[in-house]
């Protein structure tokens, strides 16, 4: 075994490429479950949103307009789930599993004839001498422009969600959706427009794997980093900060097993493989349980239907 060839520097900035497609999905859920909405599509809204930039991109030329037909692709995947769960009133478990499904089975079919191929490169934000500075430049000025737009999104989501209006609107409806009708405020329409948010955030984060992460289409190549995003927002208590930590540390995981792999420890692939869904059954026996809901701080109308009076 030879750890001189893992280089810390190199790690850490590797990671926060790693993370950034988990931490997009997982901000843009956080703020649908702010709502009172839980949406387990959100797999199935990255892998849209993968094939679909990787569509626009190869046949453009441009990643630029590649990632805005992911945020597009994304959106209306999870406006489906919208009119299901807020107009139709059905089972929002049921409802983003079979997103999910659907978004697997689509992309797979979409990409039949993009497997192979290389996507225009998406440049690396040139910060001229910022970059060549030892150690920092590396790891905070060498990356592309997502890595700072998702760290700029978690901040600009905790601010909204705190210190604005609308914000505020958005919890109150997640918190108690009756009293938030009461007072006036239409609860299926903040809903829907927050759906909608989070999927634009999934399919951003689909465009990353396919376009910088790993240049290329693979059909199921999200390989469960939906359901991580899902369980980080849990787990994160529904805090951006929290989430931007723990998605971090999960790239932080990832990147670390496959550089011991490359130093020559024995870890199994399978374990890291079989991560997400270990962790989204713990999410959903710990959503099951109203004492789990209420030592993590869920809000008060997560997963539970609107039902106008009148």
């Amino acid at each position: 075994m030879d750890f001189s060839s893992i280089n810390p520097v190199t790690l850490i900035a590797m990671l926060m490429v790693a993370a950034t497609p988990i931490l997009l999905a997982a901000i843009g859920e956080l703020v649908v479950e702010k709502a009172g909405v839980l949406n387990l599509g959100v797999e199935g809204m990255m892998i849209t949103g993968a094939v679909s930039g990787f569509a626009v991109a190869v046949n453009t030329g441009s990643p630029l307009f590649g990632m805005l037909a992911a945020i597009l692709a994304g959106a209306a995947v999870s406006f489906i789930f919208a009119v299901l769960t807020q107009i139709l009133m059905a089972n929002q478990v049921a409802s983003g599993l079979a997103l999910t499904l659907f978004g697997l089975g689509f992309s797979a079919l979409m990409g039949q004839s993009y497997t192979g191929i290389v996507p225009p490169r998406t440049p690396k934000l040139d910060f001229g001498p910022l970059s060549d500075l030892p150690v920092v430049g590396r790891i905070i000025f060498g990356h592309d422009i997502l890595v700072y737009v998702s760290i700029l999104l978690v901040a600009a989501v905790w601010y909204w969600l705190n210190y604005t209006r609308s914000g505020r609107i958005l919890r109150a409806v997640g918190e108690n959706h009756d009293s938030a009708h009461a007072l006036g405020y239409q609860v299926k329409k903040v809903r829907i427009l927050a759906i909608m948010f989070g999927g634009a955030c999934a399919g951003l984060g689909g465009a990353y794997l396919s376009l910088v992460r790993v240049p290329q289409w693979t059909e199921g190549m999200t390989a469960g980093a939906g359901w991580i995003a899902l369980a980080l927002v849990v787990f994160a208590s529904w805090k951006p900060w929290r989430a931007l930590l723990g998605a971090y540390l999960f790239g932080g995981i990832t990147v670390l097993q496959l550089n011991l792999q490359a130093a020559g420890v024995r870890i199994p692939a399978e374990y890291l493989a079989m991560s997400p869904y270990i962790i989204t059954i713990l999410v959903l026996v710990v959503m099951s349980s109203n004492r789990g809901r209420r030592s993590l701080s869920a809000p008060g109308s997560l997963g539970r239907s609107f039902h106008a009076a009148g």
